[in-house]
């Protein structure tokens, strides 16, 4: 089974984009963040009719948003809110077989990562202790669980062009880092790309607009993660970076992330 996951920062306008991703990479699930669009407008149909019947949507107009697509079928799927919030922004689904995968897009937390002069980084910093005290209640070392999404932190020192020039950066600050590997270690999780891709080796997954040529310049951040449990460690083939579609006509500012599980 292949799962990707991907910010697509609004299905609507790279649904063509998102056909071609299906035939480059021939996922059996997708998981989206920043769908932006309300449920009514959703393409299901189209996206349907592209071989991924099942779907789990969850979305509110021009904001954030959350989607698992799936060939499989979905036995029951919900949403779940936090920090105060009802901003669709945590989707899960189970599928056949008892497989949950968990879908988040968690906050940016906006430029300034001061919580008491931003609201966003408060509440950035809010949302990760409030998933992380709920995962360790959910404990169970047989569960057959994937996390996945766009996690807005680079947690390791590789997971950014420069570790330095970061560190007093939104995305890649201390706090941040600490929170998401105490999320991490609440699951407990397994970053499923870094048992693949060396924690040595310099790993991006986003690329701002901001930069006329993303591709030579490489200042990039890894934002977007794959998480399973111990259960399914054995299982886990392979784990990929599609940097390819970054580059692609009307991207998205993420690269989906993928990976292969035997199951």
């Amino acid at each position: 089974m292949r799962l990707i996951t991907w910010n697509i920062n609004s299905v609507r306008l790279r649904l063509e984009t998102l056909g071609r991703l299906f035939k480059l990479m021939d996922p059996d699930v997708v998981c989206l963040q920043e769908t932006k669009v309300i449920d009514e407008l959703f393409p299901a149909d189209a996206i349907a009719e592209m071989g991924y019947p099942h779907q789990a949507i969850s979305g509110m107009k021009s904001y954030n948003g959350v989607a698992i697509l799936s060939r499989l079928p979905i036995e029951n799927w919900g949403t779940k809110n936090w920090a105060g919030k009802n901003d669709c922004r945590h989707i899960h689904a189970q599928l056949e077989g008892g497989l949950d995968i968990h879908n988040f897009y968690i906050p940016a937390g906006g430029d300034v990562p001061d919580p008491t002069a931003n609201d966003k980084f408060a509440h950035k910093l809010e949302f990760l202790k409030s998933v992380s005290h709920w995962w360790a209640d959910q404990q169970d070392p047989k569960a057959r669980r994937i996390m996945v999404g766009d996690f807005n932190v680079a947690p390791l020192e590789t997971d950014v062009w420069s570790h330095k020039q970061l560190l007093k950066i939104v995305s890649h600050t201390p706090v941040e880092v600490d929170l998401l590997n105490a999320m991490q270690a609440a699951g407990p999780w397994i970053d499923a790309v870094r048992e693949i891709i060396p924690a040595e080796k310099k790993l991006y997954s986003w690329w701002s607009y901001r930069g006329k040529d993303w591709a030579a310049s490489d200042r990039g951040r890894r934002l977007d993660h794959i998480w399973i449990t111990g259960a399914l460690a054995p299982k886990l083939l392979d784990a990929s970076v599609a940097r390819e579609v970054r580059g692609w006509e009307r991207p998205s500012d993420h690269a989906p992330v993928a990976i292969t599980l035997d199951i």
